[in-house]
């Protein structure tokens, strides 16, 4: 009788707890998990991965309106543009180049680049691969065609009559375009609506080159965009562009699918930008601007000329004396003196490396001697200033840096801020982030009077942005200046990849 009692006392707590107990599994239930999602971590996006990199990175289109060297600096509206928004964004640009439209979707489906900075047209068979901003433009597709000869003598009706104004009249002419462009496309979709007969050949040619093609005479037909045209026709007046074979399209960049952050980060951009001054004397100057165009055209235009200032030959000369890339050096004497061998300092530098006059005195220079004896002698103190490092800084990227700077604030600072770093246990073999950073606290009494200091008081920033504009133009003029971009003039007939009809 008491078991049951006992057992039915037990029965009636436990009917009673049992909700009780219950909620507060619940509740420790619904709290774990709740931990557990909030340590998920959270997605990152690509902007964010972006910023953390710090690097903006953009493929381009080399040509005179996109990206160019023009008396020694990067030019362009794209880079320009490009340069406007990396500042915006607080990133730093890194500009590549290449013409080949197939490998730039290629580099962008693969993160290769972040960004490509072309005039690309907007079609529904390029949104299925890749996402575009909002359009920075808008232009047509048009034919180019060279002007009679003597054509000056003509009247408007004559001209217009030596003309195709008809697209009907393109049936058996052979029509040459950029291989992977939208004007194959185009040019196929008209063949078609006017019974076949326009052969379109594709070749590994930028569409302004192709332009330049027609206007020697090599070929006798090639299509690109308007605004591209009426910039060439500037400079070619024997050429025609008056001829459209599509309606207008919208130009914008191109963006990886899954940048939606990075896209929203440019459309606001751009659409603020458009509406500004800044934008529309942007546009004036590479589009409408006869004055700029013809400028450009002449042997300081790197893309069209090869060369980057009138002492290319002796600078390639020393720079192989030394060991060193002439680009390198090129970007170096651009920045000391814009190439100007008259240039003088406030300091008292002179000549093309403005070298200071003791230095100078050491290397036989003055004042009156040529400029290649000053190139020599600026060449011959990189050298010495490369000897003294080279022993110390085995990596020749970092070793081209400290005497870089070397060269612009004297070698006793630069070891000063060596030992700096050293002291407070960071690199001293390396420039950025580490040796540049005490550098710029050597302006600082509490650094520059520390004992392992020898040289005292030195204002860096100059230094500091000496080495990174020179750098920075380097790869700027490697973009530029090489073998796959500055090629010798071939045959239309060694390019040519395929036709179709």
């Amino acid at each position: 009788m008491q078991k049951s009692v006992s057992l039915k006392i037990i029965v009636s707590l436990v009917i009673i707890l049992l909700p009780s107990i219950l909620d507060s599994c619940n509740r420790r239930g619904e709290s774990r998990f709740r931990d557990v999602d909030n340590l998920k971590p959270q997605r990152i996006t690509n902007l964010e991965l972006i910023h953390q990199k710090g690097i903006l990175r953009v493929v381009t289109e080399f040509n005179s309106i996109s990206y160019f060297i023009y008396r020694g600096q990067p030019m362009g509206f794209q880079y320009e543009m490009l340069q406007e928004l990396a500042n915006h964004m607080d990133l730093q640009l890194e500009v590549n180049v290449c013409n080949d439209l197939d490998q730039n979707f290629l580099n962008l489906e693969e993160g290769n680049v972040d960004l490509i900075a072309m005039n690309l047209t907007v079609t529904s068979e390029r949104k299925k691969k890749v996402d575009f901003t909002v359009p920075f433009l808008q232009t047509r597709q048009v034919l180019v065609q060279r002007k009679p000869q003597r054509w000056e003598d003509m009247n408007k009706k004559q001209l217009e009559s030596s003309l195709i104004r008809n697209q009907l009249d393109l049936t058996n002419k052979t029509v040459f375009v950029q291989s992977g462009s939208v004007y194959a496309l185009r040019l196929s979709s008209l063949s078609n609506e006017i019974g076949g007969g326009i052969e379109i050949r594709e070749v590994q040619l930028e569409s302004e080159q192709l332009v330049q093609r027609v206007a020697m005479g090599e070929i006798d037909y090639a299509i690109c965009d308007e605004n591209v045209g009426l910039v060439n026709q500037l400079y070619f007046p024997q050429l025609d562009v008056g001829t459209a074979i599509s309606f207008p399209q919208n130009v914008a960049w191109a963006v990886h699918p899954q940048s939606d952050s990075l896209k929203a980060e440019i459309d606001s951009w751009l659409s603020n930008c458009r509406k500004t001054s800044k934008y529309a004397i942007l546009y004036n100057k590479y589009f409408k601007n006869r004055h700029s165009f013809r400028s450009i055209h002449s042997e300081y235009y790197t893309l069209g000329s090869g060369k980057i200032s009138s002492f290319d030959e002796i600078i390639k000369r020393e720079s192989e004396r030394i060991g060193w890339d002439w680009r390198l050096m090129a970007s170096m004497i651009y920045q000391e003196s814009r190439f100007n061998p008259e240039a003088e300092s406030w300091a008292g530098a002179y000549g093309l490396m403005q070298l200071m006059p003791n230095t100078a005195k050491n290397y036989g220079i003055t004042r009156t001697s040529p400029p290649s004896a000053h190139i020599r002698a600026g060449a011959s103190f990189i050298k010495w200033l490369d000897d003294r490092f080279i022993d110390e800084i085995d990596n020749q990227d970092e070793r081209i840096k400290f005497v870089l700077a070397s060269y612009n604030i004297g070698y006793g600072h630069i070891q000063d801020a060596r030992r700096l770093a050293e002291r407070y246990e960071d690199d001293p073999n390396v420039w950025h982030g580490s040796v540049e950073e005490w550098l710029l606290k050597k302006a600082d009494p509490k650094y520059y009077t520390d004992q392992v200091v020898k040289y005292g008081y030195a204002r860096g920033i100059e230094t500091f942005n000496f080495v990174k504009e020179v750098i920075d133009r380097y790869e700027h003029y490697k973009n530029i200046v090489n073998s796959d971009v500055i090629a010798e003039w071939r045959p239309i007939e060694e390019i040519h990849l395929g036709s179709s009809q």
